[in-house]
């Protein structure tokens, strides 16, 4: 049961990197590479507790489907989205923000299990963590960028 977890400073409001991480356009925008979209559920918009959302994307040149819902929902401090169905055994997807003097620091803790058992462990090891640690990256990245222009933009506009 591989753990990622990954840490972000953000230089903009815990309210603004809250909302971005659960906004459906901005997972879109982030995972463009991979084609993933929102087929069901939650197409668009911002995910609230309870909600699902199944995504379609191409990974390994092979194309799924995994439906994720929100099952924990502290706003602007935390959420979860955890998997109801999809490649993995399981998954869970914890989300924590804490305010700073420099902006937010926003947490990512991924917990996971490979399926196929022994296999699945082997092809963590070799190639599925760094995957998903990079997966993860370039989201974290987005959502930074995002935040940090948003805040930028509105400082340049004076509001």
């Amino acid at each position: 049961m591989p753990i990622i977890r990954l840490t972000t400073l953000i230089h903009a409001p815990i309210q603004i990197c809250f909302d971005l991480s659960r906004s459906i356009d901005v997972h879109m925008e982030s995972t463009s590479h991979t084609g993933e979209v929102a087929i069901r559920g939650r197409t668009s918009g911002l995910m609230e507790l309870g909600e699902t959302v199944t995504w379609e994307a191409t990974h390994f040149l092979v194309r799924q489907q995994l439906t994720s819902k929100i099952t924990a929902f502290e706003p602007p401090y935390r959420f979860v989205d955890e998997m109801v169905s999809g490649i993995f055994k399981r998954f869970r997807h914890e989300h924590i923000f804490e305010s700073t003097a420099d902006g937010t620091w926003m947490t990512d803790i991924f917990d996971y299990t490979s399926p196929c058992g022994g296999l699945g462990r082997l092809a963590d090891v070799i190639f599925l963590r760094s995957y998903m640690q990079r997966l993860l990256i370039k989201r974290n990245n987005h959502i930074k960028y995002k935040a940090e222009q948003h805040l930028l933009d509105t400082n340049v506009r004076g509001g």
